[in-house]
């Protein structure tokens, strides 16, 4: 999707490292809002931080789009559901 299609109070998902343990991913739902920091643009509000929505990110309109990308790049994982 480019990020020009995306519209605030959009719910996506998005393919997110933990932050204090950069060897865990997972997939997590993110809301579309506008940019505190950057009137105009576009942000992602996830953990109750916002991100900036640019190319750099893989945003997805789905779940199940999020997950499928998540599997090709981690691989799939035992337990069904969870994503480490």
């Amino acid at each position: 999707m480019s990020i020009q299609s995306f519209q605030p109070g959009q719910i996506v998902y998005v393919i997110i490292r933990n932050p204090h343990a950069q060897d865990v991913a997972n997939v997590q739902e993110a809301a579309v809002v506008q940019n505190p920091d950057a009137p105009g643009d576009l942000a992602l509000f996830v953990y109750e931080t916002y991100y900036p929505l640019n190319d750099e990110v893989a945003v997805f309109s789905s779940s199940s789009e999020a997950e499928n990308a998540f599997q090709e790049a981690f691989g799939y994982t035992e337990i069904e559901g969870y994503y480490g």
